[in-house]
């Protein structure tokens, strides 16, 4: 089980086994970026083993230059893992109201090689 709580500058991190979704919501630029995302990708290394489908759900309302490197990480471990077979997708949500969020989003679209969907946030029906 993966639950980290937000505070002022970490996000909310969390699984849901029952959608198979890793959720990461708030504001990321802690002190020491790294050691923050330490049991994250422990976790995921252990979790995408064997695993059999796997949602990645980010909005990020704002990122230093070091969670974006992790953030990059977690999705080459999705990559990974979706080559070892397990379906894989990353869902980015963004703030129509902030278009550099956009812009954001689209950059990561650009790196990555999983199913990568950019949705505005707050939509009706979303999470």
């Amino acid at each position: 089980m993966l639950d980290i709580q937000e505070t002022k500058t970490t996000p909310r991190i969390i699984f849901s086994e029952e959608s198979k979704t890793l959720a990461i919501s708030g504001e990321s630029y802690p002190e020491n970026t790294f050691e923050f995302f330490k049991p994250v990708f422990e976790w995921l290394n252990s979790e995408l083993t064997n695993c059999d489908e796997f949602i990645l759900s980010v909005n990020i309302r704002y990122m230093n230059s070091s969670s974006t490197k992790c953030l990059l990480d977690i999705i080459d471990l999705l990559a990974e893992a979706a080559e070892r077979g397990c379906s894989v997708s990353a869902v980015w949500y963004y703030d129509p109201e902030n278009e550099r969020s956009l812009d954001i989003a689209q950059e990561f679209e650009e790196d990555v090689t999983i199913p990568f969907t950019i949705m505005p946030e707050n939509q009706p029906g979303l999470p």
